[in-house]
């Protein structure tokens, strides 16, 4: 199995590398167009800002590369944000493979506290990617913007206001949380996506 992740100037990727290899998966770290589109399964994982994030993709026509790719991608993070159509994040228009805006969390209350850090639930599941989990699970969210619930997502999970915890539209899938940091589960989650 090829699986390739994509690198941009976005942290945090290391930690997918490792939680690709304890499934005993050797990953290609790359920004490299070719290998990019040879790839069986594309990660696109990342924390940071999303307007640098996107002038770093733009610089290397990255963007066209993730919206022109025909297999399997799953975006972690801040790969999740950039498959929508615009962050609030430094008003950022990002890939668009979404019809989302991400915004930004207001605190309704003194103890809402942003950015979200922590474990949290994953609720309403309707994908294979959440194959052999259970309503209410654990994952861990690190995340100051969201993606509103709409009808591309596949989990939702609850911080202020319920939002769209996971998404799904043709060859894409994304996860707000980090599955890489989040236990059994989110190893479960990574090893359905490579099954998928």
């Amino acid at each position: 199995m090829n699986v390739a992740i994509v690198k941009y100037n976005a942290g945090n990727i290391y930690s997918v590398v490792n939680a690709l290899k304890r499934l005993g998966i050797e990953p290609l770290l790359t920004d490299d167009a070719e290998l990019l589109m040879k790839a069986d399964k594309v990660l696109f994982p990342g924390q940071g800002h999303a307007g640098e994030a996107m002038d770093y993709l733009r610089a290397r026509k990255l963007d066209v590369l993730i919206r022109d790719l025909k297999q399997p991608v799953f975006g972690i993070c801040v790969g999740q944000q950039l498959l929508c159509k615009h962050s609030e994040e430094g008003d950022t228009d990002c890939i668009g493979i979404f019809d989302a805006e991400v915004k930004r969390f207001q605190p309704q209350r003194h103890e809402d506290k942003v950015p979200c850090m922590g474990w949290n639930q994953l609720h309403e599941l309707k994908s294979p990617l959440y194959s052999g989990l259970n309503e209410g699970d654990y994952v861990y969210f690190v995340h100051s913007y969201y993606v509103p619930v709409c009808a591309e997502t596949i989990a939702t999970a609850d911080y202020i206001l319920p939002y769209s915890a996971s998404m799904h539209k043709d060859n894409f899938y994304t996860c707000q949380f980090h599955p890489e940091k989040s236990g059994k589960v989110g190893e479960q989650i990574i090893k359905n996506f490579i099954d998928l």
